[in-house]
């Protein structure tokens, strides 16, 4: 995944989801939030909560030498992010109800287990709290393109254009009514979503920018095939509410009539 988004459709799909990130979590107010995954993108920045973490699963976290380390021991690091700690995305290590907000950039695609990775989120969260996925769409023309690349190979055409992943190799796509299945069975209801990257599986910079036009015109025209989706949940947590009896007292009627007896 690192090295598809320094490609130039991997810079085109960083630039807009990172405009979405911005606009999402600027107005979220608490005090703890996380990122889960794709150091190369700040999905935080603009939010202003005090405490803002990134994490990152073992088997992405980039290594360098210990330079005070006479072992030669290996250490994590990002460039231009500091790395707050390394987990897996399906056992956080924070207690139930203590985050406030949890980004994913495209890390359920990139987890074995995204449905535990929802689950662990929903855990971590406070009521109220904010959930937002990014994540690739398979009903789109770069979906189509990756999914011919997959039958390519299954059918042995190596060295073929058809067998040509266009897409990173790695990870699983999840589709957006998926995800809005999963989130809803755990208690999350869908805020807001929305779809972009209309332009064409090509893997220049020249002809990005030439089918540029399609950007706007997808977004009006057919807005729910782009590239990328882009989601925001929140946890909705249902309150106890105190039912009354279910019987009711009989009301004494004070206008009835009283019946005397004359007794003989």
């Amino acid at each position: 995944m690192s090295s598809w988004l320094q490609t130039a459709p991997g810079q085109y799909l960083l630039g807009w989801e990172q405009t979405q990130f911005d606009l999402a979590v600027a107005d979220l107010f608490g005090y703890n939030a996380l990122q889960l995954g794709l150091s190369e993108l700040d999905a935080l920045r603009a939010n202003r909560m005090p405490h803002r973490w990134l994490a990152l699963p073992e088997e992405l976290a980039p290594l360098e030498p210990l330079l005070n380390s006479p072992a030669g021991g290996l250490a994590p690091k990002s460039p231009g992010r500091r790395v707050a700690l390394i987990t897996d995305a399906a056992a956080l290590p924070f207690p139930a109800a203590s985050l406030d907000l949890v980004v994913l950039p495209h890390t359920l695609e990139l987890s074995a287990d995204p449905h535990q990775v929802l689950r662990e989120v929903e855990r971590v969260l406070v009521p109220e709290g904010r959930v937002v996925v990014s994540g690739f769409n398979p009903a789109s023309l770069w979906g189509l393109r990756q999914g011919r690349g997959r039958l390519g190979e299954r059918l042995g055409l190596a060295g073929a254009d058809a067998a040509r992943l266009y897409l990173p190799e790695a990870g699983d796509f999840i589709g957006p009514w998926r995800l809005r299945d999963w989130l809803q069975l755990l208690g999350f209801e869908v805020e807001s979503d929305r779809y972009g990257c209309y332009r064409p599986a090509v893997k220049t910079e020249k002809w990005l920018q030439r089918t540029a036009w399609m950007d706007p015109a997808g977004a009006r025209w057919w807005p729910i095939f782009g590239a990328v989706y882009f989601a925001v949940a929140v946890k909705r947590v249902r309150g106890v509410r105190l039912l009354g009896p279910a019987w009711k007292p009989r009301r004494a009627v004070a206008s009835a009539p009283v019946v005397v007896t004359n007794r003989h």
